[in-house]
C-alpha cells in the first residue's frame, strides 16, 4: 500500500491543501503528514484566534509569501483546516513535507 501523500489542489494561481493543527505544542513547526493533510504543531493556544494567526504566520514564513496571501478557507474552529495560498505552485507546497520547518 502506498504511503499517504499531501493532497494539493492548484487552480488560477491559488493552491489549496488540508492542514491538521495541534495547538499548545512546545514549538511551532511543520511536523510531516497526518493522512493527506499537512501536520502542523503550534505553540499558540486555540483561544481568540491565536492558533489560526500563528498558523498563517508560520505558513507564510516557510513558504516565503506575505501573510495576506495565506488564508484559512475552512475549519476556523477545528483542528482540521483547509488553507489557501495565492501565488504559489503545487511544488512549493509539496516541499514542506520533504523539509520540515521549525520556528
Amino acid at each position: 500500500m502506498p504511503a499517504p501523500a499531501l493532497r494539493i489542489d492548484g487552480r488560477n494561481g491559488v493552491v489549496r491543501f488540508a492542514v491538521h493543527v495541534r495547538p499548545r505544542a512546545s514549538r511551532s513547526e511543520i511536523a510531516g503528514l497526518h493522512g493527506e493533510a499537512l501536520k502542523v504543531r503550534l505553540a499558540a493556544p486555540p483561544v481568540d484566534g491565536a492558533a489560526n494567526a500563528a498558523l498563517i504566520e508560520l505558513l507564510a514564513e516557510v513558504l516565503g509569501v506575505s501573510r495576506q496571501l495565506v488564508q484559512i478557507a475552512a475549519g476556523q474552529h477545528s483542528r482540521n483546516k483547509v488553507v489557501e495560498v495565492a501565488g504559489l505552485s503545487v511544488e512549493s507546497v509539496q516541499r514542506l513535507v520533504t523539509r520540515p520547518a521549525t520556528r
